[in-house]
């Protein structure tokens, strides 16, 4: 009986613990990560604040993303040219929905090839390591099918949306994946090749082998 008892507090006491403890243990969960939802640009020559939202356009959002969003956690790559070496600045403001998770500055006209900043000033009084990078040869073209009054160039992005931003990723994959295709045709080439030529060598030895002990 006494057993019954000392067991029966014990489920009893655990029970509470559980109860107690489960409240915080949801607490504690972290939350994921709000998802980009617009893109905003602003700068030389832009009056009103250029806005790319995922939903009116998803292709050239996903590009425009793709500029700046491996620089959140990168290394800096490079040191702050000359004021009269960048060109034009452009500011990027990554949003989900309202709130600004993050901001960049392009110098898509900078000599040398585009260059990026990351301030250490960010959005919600956030701060980031000051950082300096080479940027894409696409950003130019990506900027000016978003609207920033650049100059086009044609060469450098091709086809889709207004001059070919939006198409860059589906190209890239498909050339990817027919290099994929010719390298393993190659491969398999050389394997068989290799197979052959193996067995031949062997019927060769056989030979060599069988004249020996004749002779």
């Amino acid at each position: 009986m006494t057993r019954l008892v000392s067991a029966a507090g014990a489920l009893a006491v655990g029970a509470v613990l559980a109860i107690g403890l489960a409240p915080s243990a949801a607490q504690a969960a972290p939350k994921p990560a709000p998802k980009p939802t617009n893109v905003q640009i602003a700068g030389k020559g832009i009056d009103k604040t250029i806005v790319i939202t995922v939903i009116e356009s998803k292709r050239l959002f996903g590009s425009l993303l793709s500029e700046v969003n491996w620089m959140a956690s990168a290394r800096s790559q490079t040191t702050a040219l000359k004021a009269d070496k960048l060109g034009p600045k452009y500011t990027v403001t990554v949003l989900a929905n309202k709130t600004a998770l993050q901001t960049y500055e392009l110098f898509p006209m900078a000599a040398g090839g585009p260059r990026a900043h990351r301030p250490v000033k960010q959005p919600g009084n956030k701060k980031a390591v000051d950082g300096w990078f080479y940027g894409r040869l696409t950003m130019p073209e990506t900027l000016r099918v978003s609207g920033v009054p650049l100059k086009a160039k044609p060469d450098v992005v091709g086809g889709g949306i207004g001059g070919g931003v939006g198409e860059d990723l589906d190209t890239t994959a498909e050339k990817a994946a027919g290099a994929g295709e010719v390298l393993g045709e190659m491969r398999r080439l050389f394997l068989l090749n290799g197979g052959v030529l193996m067995i031949i060598l062997v019927g060769l030895a056989g030979i060599a082998f069988l004249i020996r002990r004749r002779v």
